[in-house]
């Protein structure tokens, strides 16, 4: 038996209700991000209690880490939930 021919699957287009509009938050060059600013800190996580990417916030790399290291030390203190409770 012959081997089969690869054809290539064809993508979907991608539709306007798959994309969606990344929320960017602009951080001045001398705003810095602290561990108390619990408003500020639930903007970059999930419902869940997650922090989210770096993909999704827009967040460059060196204020993405300033931001993750943040809401650990809110978590530690007692500010911020690790997880929510799942109902």
């Amino acid at each position: 038996m012959p081997p089969r021919k690869r054809v290539p699957k064809r993508r979907r287009p991608a539709s306007d209700s798959r994309k969606r509009k990344r929320v960017v938050h602009k951080f001045g060059d001398d705003e810095v991000v602290d561990y108390k600013d619990v408003a500020l800190l639930r903007k970059f996580m999930s419902d869940r209690g997650k922090i989210r990417s770096r993909r999704v916030t827009g967040l460059s790399p060196k204020r993405q880490r300033e931001v993750a290291r943040a809401i650990k030390n809110a978590r530690e203190m007692g500010l911020l939930p690790y997880t929510q409770q799942r109902s």
